[in-house]
């Protein structure tokens, strides 16, 4: 996992010791934590060829003080699996230790959808009332209002044609749409 450190001990039991694991497993980059117990020391670091194919550290050679730490970062840049060796030498080699390092492919994360058994019953189906819907079931719920509403167009256009042809016929056309508008309003009202 990303953010891994590799410990290095300097210094701890005597002059140049060295102390590592034998072997480190990350998949990504990683540090090196190098920890100085003593006096200044130069720590030398070395990725072997096949760790360097898919690996890099930024510089090979690092000076630590005296009762300090000093973390160097490796960043790994390929692809795939690796595993190799990775050279730690304290004082210009006065001690040297190698350490296996395994560099694995990084772990996606599981994805998971948690499912219960609602899903598998029947939903109610909501029926289609057209673009938004208020309008037509607003509507549907009052069949009076479309009866007026009819009843008040249909009598606007009897008004309008008779006042256009001025003739008694149309007049008459037009008292019998008023009369039928007239009709239908009292019978919706009276069926409430």
């Amino acid at each position: 996992m990303p953010g891994d450190t590799l410990p290095v001990h300097v210094n701890r039991d005597s002059l140049h010791a060295l102390e590592v694991p034998d072997a480190f497993e990350t998949d990504g980059s990683f540090d090196i934590g190098v920890v100085n117990h003593g006096g200044s020391v130069h720590v030398h670091l070395h990725l072997d060829d096949d760790l360097s194919a898919i690996a890099s550290v930024e510089a090979s050679n690092h000076f630590v003080d005296g009762e300090s730490q000093r973390t160097v970062h490796v960043s790994v840049d390929g692809d795939g699996e690796a595993t190799g060796t990775l050279k730690i030498a304290s004082a210009y080699g006065a001690e040297t230790r190698y350490v296996t390092v395994r560099i694995t492919e990084p772990q996606e994360a599981e994805r998971t959808v948690e499912v219960d058994e609602s899903l598998s019953q029947p939903q109610p189906r909501q029926p289609d009332t057209g673009d938004d819907g208020t309008a037509l079931a607003a509507l549907a719920g009052t069949p009076q209002l479309v009866v007026g509403a009819l009843g008040v167009v249909a009598l606007a256009v009897a008004v309008g044609v008779a006042a256009l042809v001025d003739d008694i016929v149309v007049v008459a056309g037009a008292l019998a749409v008023l009369l039928g508008v007239l009709v239908a309003a009292y019978i919706a009202l009276a069926g409430e």
